[in-house]
């Protein structure tokens, strides 16, 4: 898809309130979740950052959003540097500088295999020795009916699948959750932020409930 394309389906498919619903529930991803996974004192790049609410929540040293929507700046907090760019080429960030990768719901929209090995290749360059890539997106194994209502899904992965496409790549996987969060903000995972911080502290709710997998894959040292 094109930068005009993907700007405005982004425009179309999410309400102002849309965004301030998933920047809520981000809030608590983040707080509750993710930055005890992740440590504080870390080089962290988001790619596919959309409209931040991962980048801007999560604390670390030094933060990036990668992405193609030049509009996604302007919804960046201050100190999270943009870079304008496809995530198959992160040149303006130097080899071996970054502790911490992550994505969410952003390998499905990549084209082909080949595209997603693309992006892999360059995370696995960029990542210091031991550094790690975390990955969420919908599980294709529990998704399949819904899967294709969204135009700008293209790549089709389950757990196992994105699994062997990490090890291909190099990555040691650590950590493999098929079920994690819902399909979407918009499934059956509980809005209000205490909700969302309980359904966290469950995880015998996930099996449930989930349907995108989880996935942390680590550079070898």
């Amino acid at each position: 898809m094109t930068q005009i394309s993907v700007e405005k389906l982004y425009k179309d498919r999410f309400s102002e309130a849309d965004r301030e619903g998933k920047d809520r529930i981000w809030r608590v991803l983040c707080d509750s979740f993710f930055q005890r996974m992740i440590g504080e004192d870390k080089v962290i790049v988001d790619l596919a950052c959309g409209y931040g609410e991962f980048i801007n929540h999560i604390r670390g040293t030094k933060r990036f959003g990668v992405d193609i929507n030049s509009e996604t700046a302007q919804f960046l907090e201050r100190d999270v540097s943009f870079i304008h760019s496809p995530a198959t080429d992160l040149r303006a960030l130097p080899a071996q500088d970054v502790d911490i990768i992550f994505t969410s719901n952003f390998f499905e929209h990549l084209p082909d295999k080949n595209t997603l090995s693309a992006v892999l290749s360059e995370s696995y360059r960029v990542l210091k020795p031991g550094g790690k890539l975390i990955a969420m997106g919908p599980n294709i194994r529990f998704t399949y009916a819904d899967y294709w209502n969204f135009y700008d899904h293209h790549l089709p992965l389950s757990d196992q699948s994105l699994k062997e496409a990490l090890e291909l790549a190099d990555f040691q996987v650590e950590k493999s959750i098929a079920k994690f969060l819902p399909f979407s903000t918009k499934s059956a995972l509980p809005q209000h932020p205490l909700l969302v911080a309980l359904y966290l502290k469950v995880p015998l709710a996930w099996p449930i409930l989930g349907k995108q997998f989880l996935l942390v894959a680590r550079k070898p040292a």
